[in-house]
């Protein structure tokens, strides 16, 4: 396995983690559990504005690096038999 496969490896797993914990953060748009639970949290207020849209950004970001990362993998990891 060569040092860009590892790079490539550890970005994969910390833009996933981030992608996950961001999407996450996102405040419920519908009337699920998590509408029942955000709302309890936050005011009605929340959700429309400046940190949505960073939020909404960096979430983008996140997602394209994962997704920019698992192409290049699957174009540079080596293949074969094991053993």
């Amino acid at each position: 396995m060569n040092p860009l496969n590892i790079i490539l490896t550890v970005i994969l797993f910390l833009s996933g983690i981030l992608t996950v914990i961001l999407v996450l953060m996102h405040s419920g748009k519908g009337t699920g559990v998590s509408d029942m639970i955000a709302s309890s949290l936050y005011n009605s207020g929340t959700g429309s504005g400046v940190l949505e849209k960073n939020l909404n950004r960096l979430t983008v970001i996140t997602t394209t690096v994962f997704i920019v990362c698992v192409v290049i993998m699957a174009l540079t990891y080596p293949t074969g038999t094991v053993g």
